[in-house]
């Protein structure tokens, strides 16, 4: 099993990201996934989930109406589509099916 994060980097606030991660070795299409976030000293907090098959989202409370998350499942990928960042955004985001976890991709709001 693969998950591999992309799309991370340097933005100033009020700025926007999208983040990847592709998958691999087990059936996207069936899963549940998630996103997950680790600011520097602090734990690891859920971001966002989308269902399979309904791709039912649902989001925290923190960010939503400012990320989006997706996915294409014949591609299988998954999507953090972020906007209006801020600093307190600033953070290593994973993406899971709850068993395995990407590497994480960093994700710096300042100005």
């Amino acid at each position: 099993v693969q998950l591999r994060e992309s799309g991370g980097g340097l933005v100033e606030p009020g700025g926007s990201l999208k983040l990847a991660c592709a998958t691999s070795g087990f059936s996207f299409v069936t899963h549940t996934m998630y996103w997950y976030r680790q600011s520097p000293g602090k734990g690891r907090d859920w971001v966002a989930t989308i269902t399979s098959p309904s791709h039912s989202t649902s989001y925290a409370d923190s960010v939503k109406g400012r990320f989006t998350i997706s996915r294409d499942d014949a591609r299988r990928i998954l999507y953090l589509e972020m906007n209006n960042l801020q600093p307190e955004d600033t953070a290593v985001y994973y993406c899971t099916e709850e068993t395995y976890w990407g590497q994480g991709t960093q994700v710096t709001v300042s100005s």
